[in-house]
């Protein structure tokens, strides 16, 4: 751990892993969005586990789930953001996909939030947009937040993004996120890298960190 004028600066993996500053973010996990995803059985047993670790760790948990509007209160970004997705030309033929309360909308059952986990939805790629996700982290003195979820180069990277530059430390898990785009998903990481704000962890390492009582 490095200092300067009073202040610590993790730098290391084992570092930012404290368990008692750091917190789980399982972005997007829903029915509908998992089953868009190639290898989609994989990526939700492969979140599970980082679920089981941070739950087994004492890490607080915090869930985002991706939500419709009705058609008629969709503004033009919306909707132009659902025609783009949706590969449709007019704004008209959009369907809500992810309308509150439907099929789709609901987070995976096998990684059911528990009672004592919060889940905030949201209507933009960054989970910190519109949501309480900020206050509530900076509430419990979190300073970074580990990220796994669907999907890497389409919301996760712009959550990230969003999380350094309101100070937080993001640990992206990479086997626990899924991708749409193979080719995306790679610049995404190659380019989060290269900027280097953001660690990088599997799920193994992840779990050994945020499971020792005492770090490095």
């Amino acid at each position: 751990m490095k200092s300067l004028f009073g202040l610590k600066v993790p730098i290391s993996l084992a570092e930012i892993c404290d368990r008692e500053q750091l917190a789980l973010l399982v972005y997007d996990m829903q029915i509908g969005i998992a089953g868009q995803i190639r290898g989609a059985e994989t990526i939700v047993a492969n979140v599970g586990r980082v679920l089981t670790a941070a739950r087994d760790a004492g890490v607080r948990v915090f869930f985002t789930r991706h939500m419709s509007l009705p058609l008629p209160l969709m503004g033009a970004f919306q909707l132009r953001m659902a025609m783009a997705w949706q590969g449709v030309a007019e704004p008209s033929l959009v369907k809500p996909v992810f309308l509150r309360d439907s099929p789709g909308f609901q987070i995976v059952p096998a990684l059911a939030p528990l009672p004592s986990e919060a889940i905030f939805d949201k209507i933009t790629m960054s989970a910190f947009e519109g949501t309480p996700l900020n206050v509530a982290l900076r509430d419990c003195g979190i300073k970074a937040i580990a990220i796994v979820g669907i999907a890497l180069e389409v919301g996760i990277d712009p959550t990230v993004r969003h999380a350094i530059d309101l100070g937080f430390i993001p640990v992206v898990i990479s086997d626990a996120c899924g991708v749409g785009n193979e080719e995306a998903a790679r610049r995404t990481l190659e380019s989060l890298a290269f900027e280097g704000n953001a660690l990088f962890a599997d799920i193994t390492t992840f779990a050994e960190r945020i499971g020792r009582p005492e770090r490095d």
